[in-house]
């Protein structure tokens, strides 16, 4: 067989992987809007479910996403970002941070649901947090610890050391650094990473089961932030796979159909902080 021949050939499989690929997306966007398109409407994000009143709707289970996302993301970000800082900035290479590196790639292969039961047992049990929205965003704190951590480190590698050395040349220190050029030149870099980190948030739902607990409730009058984040909180998601199981399928497709809708914002805010990115670089 010609060489010609076998690049035709594997060209044609790429393109043909392609194309399915584009199919398959694609498919299960339409299937999905074609099932739950219909409860795309405000009344069903702005009302909780009631068999008294005969209403259907994912106010509580949407607030609960947006309350464990924001938690979430208050926690990881600074400890996620500082441990890359300190890795790649400050540490020097030893065998400890070597330890340090594979324990954070280590974690980013776990599954989901093992950090599901060790929250349950640690931040559940053990410090008494019970089934609550707190447990749930300290569990994904764990989940998502890795994704911020190496996406930073990788951001601020892509920064060239001429850089650094420039403003060392000038007798700049390495805070200062830090703070007014790597950040700067790495930010889109850790916004993505970030973004992703939002993505696996909003699409977990293993792990928020045996920790954070499947309330849909609105907070009731004169409750504070606080006593919400005590409560047993369900996701989208965790409603989702609750719906299933009560074979409410047109109530599940609705919302798969949001998460859909968050899903795609999420990956156009990366493309467009993508882009941005490669227009700095040139």
């Amino acid at each position: 067989m010609g060489r010609k021949i076998r690049e035709g050939l594997l060209l044609l499989f790429i393109k043909l992987a392609a194309f399915l690929t584009i199919l398959l997306l694609t498919g299960i966007i339409l299937y999905v809007f074609e099932k739950g398109g219909r409860f795309l409407r405000l009344s069903f994000l702005l009302t909780t479910p009631s068999v008294k009143n005969g209403t259907v709707g994912i106010a509580g289970n949407l607030m609960n996403t947006l309350l464990i996302v924001a938690l979430t993301l208050f926690i990881v970000v600074p400890v996620g970002v500082g441990a890359a800082v300190w890795i790649n900035e400050y540490a020097k290479k030893s065998a400890f941070i070597r330890l340090v590196e594979f324990a954070v790639q280590t974690l980013a292969g776990i599954p989901s649901v093992i950090f599901g039961l060790f929250g349950m047992v640690f931040f559940g049990r053990t410090l008494g947090f019970g089934y609550s929205i707190l447990t749930g965003s300290l569990t994904l704190t764990l989940m998502v610890l890795p994704m911020i951590t190496r996406s930073t480190q990788e951001a601020l590698r892509a920064v060239p050391d001429n850089y650094r050395l420039g403003a060392f040349g000038m007798g700049a220190t390495k805070w200062h650094v830090i703070r007014t050029i790597l950040f700067p030149c790495a930010l889109p870099g850790i916004v993505t990473g970030v973004m992703l980190a939002i993505g696996r948030i909003v699409g977990e739902s293993a792990a928020l089961l045996l920790t954070a607990g499947s309330g849909a409730s609105l907070p009731r009058p004169g409750e504070g932030l606080i006593h919400k984040l005590m409560e047993s909180g369900g996701t989208l998601t965790v409603q989702l796979y609750l719906s299933m199981s009560k074979a409410e399928y047109d109530v599940a497709f609705g919302i798969a159909a949001v998460l859909l809708c968050i899903v795609l914002l999420i990956q156009f805010l990366i493309g467009m902080l993508a882009k941005k990115r490669v227009r700095q670089e040139k």
